[in-house]
C-alpha cells in the first residue's frame, strides 16, 4: 500500500471538490491492484492477505520481476510460482493497466493514447519516434493547477493527482503496445495495439524503441511529487522496467521548493518551462512566476545538485509570434544564462495552436533568428519540430476533454487560479 505519512504539499490554484491525494483507488471487486508498488510494498500487501513475513519476501521479489520486468498481467503465466499460489494470488491481486478510451497515430509516427481510470477521470499520453530514440511524454495530474496561458492543458481545473500505479500504467501500457517485454510475455493487456497502426514504426531487435521518458504531459509533476517519485523509482529499478535515470527528464514550471528534493530523491534530468525572460510577459504566459520570480528561478537552478556540463538543465521555450520572440528576447536569455553561469541548453518551441486560443506561433525566419542569436550566445538552442499535430498530441495541446472554452471562460479561470495563487 502506498503511504500517506508523508503530507503532500498545498497546491496552489483552483482544486474541484474531489479528493487529491490518493495512492490506490478501490476496485469494485474488492481486489489490489499490484501496479505502481515496490517491492516492499507488494511485502506488505501479501503478509496483510496472510502469507508469513519468508514467504512474503520470496514472493514479492517475484512478482516484481513479473509485472516490471516480464510486464506479465496473468498469475497463470507467472510459472515460478506454484499453481495453489497462481490461484490465491488471483483470488485476492490483479495487474491492472489504464483502459484505453482512445489511440490515435498522427501521420509523423506520433501515437496518442486518451486513458480512464477506475473512477472515471480521462488522461493522455504521447509516445514520439524518432530515428535514434522513442520518447514518451507522461502525465502526473488528471488536469493542472496552474493556468499557462499558451497551453490547452491549462485550461482545464485539476481534478486530482495520478496515483503512482496510473504513472507508471502509461509505461507499461506503451511497452505493451510497441512488444517491447522479453518473447513469449506480452501480458494480457498487449491487445491494445490496434490493428490500424501498421505504419507505426517497428520494433528492432538491437534496442528498445521507447528509449526516454519525459514528464511533460498534463500536470505539474512537483505537485504530485510523492507520486511521481514512487513511480519513477519503479521505472528506474534495474531489476524491473530498468531505464536509467539519464534517459528520463522531468519538467517544472518552477516549483522551487521541490527542486532540490527532486534532485536528491529522484536524480533525473531537468527541464523548466521558461517560456519568457521579462517578468510582465512570463507573468502572463506562466502565472507562477507571481510566486516564483524568473530571477528566484534561476538561482534555484544554478543550486541543481545534478547540474553540470554533462547533464545540462534544458529550458523550454515556447516561440510565440510578437509576444516572446524579439532578437531583444533572445539576448535577454542569453544573458540571464551567463548570469546565472548555468549549464543549460534552450528547446525552442514552435506555439501549437489550439480551440480558443489567440496566440500564433512566430514565424520561421523569426524562430530561425531567434535560435541564431541564442547560438552565437554560445548556448545550443535547437527548434523543436513539431509532432503530432494533426492529432493535438504536440506540446501544450494535451487536454483528456476537447470542448472548447471561450476567451471570456478562461479568462474567468484564470482569474480564479491567480486569486488563489495570492
Amino acid at each position: 500500500m502506498q503511504s500517506a505519512a508523508t503530507p503532500l504539499m498545498p497546491i496552489p490554484g483552483l482544486i474541484d471538490p474531489v479528493p487529491v491525494p490518493r495512492a490506490v483507488t478501490p476496485r469494485a471487486d474488492g481486489r489490489t491492484d499490484l501496479l505502481g508498488l515496490s517491492r516492499p510494498q507488494i511485502k506488505g500487501v501479501l503478509e496483510e492477505a496472510g502469507l508469513d513475513v519468508k514467504a512474503a519476501k520470496l514472493r514479492s521479489k517475484q512478482l516484481f520481476h513479473w509485472l516490471y520486468h516480464r510486464g506479465e498481467t496473468d498469475f497463470e503465466a507467472m510459472t515460478d510460482l506454484a499453481k495453489p499460489m497462481r490461484g490465491w494470488m488471483a483470488e485476492r491481486f490483479v495487474v491492472g493497466r489504464p483502459e484505453v478510451v482512445e489511440a490515435q497515430v498522427s501521420t509523423d509516427g506520433t501515437r496518442k493514447w486518451l486513458l480512464r481510470s477506475d473512477d472515471g477521470q480521462d488522461y493522455e499520453m504521447v509516445f514520439i519516434p524518432d530515428a535514434d530514440r522513442g520518447t514518451l511524454c507522461v502525465s502526473s495530474q488528471v488536469g493542472c493547477t496552474l493556468n499557462c496561458r499558451f497551453c490547452h492543458t491549462g485550461t482545464m481545473r485539476l481534478v486530482r493527482n495520478l496515483t503512482p500505479g496510473e504513472i507508471v500504467g502509461q509505461v507499461m501500457l506503451a511497452r505493451d503496445a510497441l512488444g517491447e517485454w522479453p518473447k513469449g510475455n506480452m501480458g494480457s493487456a498487449a491487445a491494445v495495439q490496434d490493428d490500424e497502426d501498421e505504419d507505426a514504426p517497428q520494433y528492432s531487435p538491437d534496442g528498445r524503441m521507447l528509449t526516454n521518458i519525459v514528464m511533460m504531459g498534463m500536470g505539474e509533476p512537483l505537485y504530485n511529487f510523492e507520486h511521481v517519485r514512487d513511480a519513477l523509482k519503479i521505472v528506474m529499478d534495474g531489476d524491473g522496467l530498468a531505464l536509467s535515470r539519464r534517459r528520463i527528464t522531468l519538467s517544472t514550471s518552477g516549483v522551487i521548493p521541490m527542486m532540490a528534493r527532486a534532485s536528491e530523491e529522484i536524480g533525473v534530468n531537468l527541464a523548466v518551462s521558461l517560456h519568457a525572460v521579462t517578468k510582465e510577459v512570463r507573468d502572463e504566459l506562466v502565472p507562477l512566476n507571481k510566486k516564483y520570480g524568473i530571477e528566484e528561478l534561476l538561482a534555484a537552478c544554478a543550486d541543481y545538485p545534478k547540474a553540470s556540463n554533462a547533464r545540462r538543465i534544458t529550458f523550454e521555450y515556447v516561440m510565440i509570434r510578437d509576444k516572446n520572440d524579439s532578437d531583444d528576447d533572445a539576448r535577454e536569455l542569453v544573458r540571464l544564462i551567463r548570469k546565472y553561469k548555468l549549464p543549460a541548453k534552450v528547446n525552442l518551441i514552435p506555439f501549437n495552436p489550439w480551440p480558443g486560443t489567440d496566440y500564433e506561433c512566430s514565424t520561421p525566419d523569426r524562430i530561425r533568428a531567434f535560435s541564431s542569436i541564442v547560438f552565437e550566445g554560445g548556448i545550443s538552442a535547437p527548434v523543436r519540430t513539431p509532432r503530432g499535430r494533426d492529432i493535438m498530441a504536440a506540446c501544450g495541446q494535451l487536454k483528456s476533454a476537447s470542448e472548447k472554452k471561450s476567451r471570456a471562460e478562461m479568462d474567468r479561470l484564470a482569474a480564479e487560479k491567480q486569486a488563489a495563487l495570492g
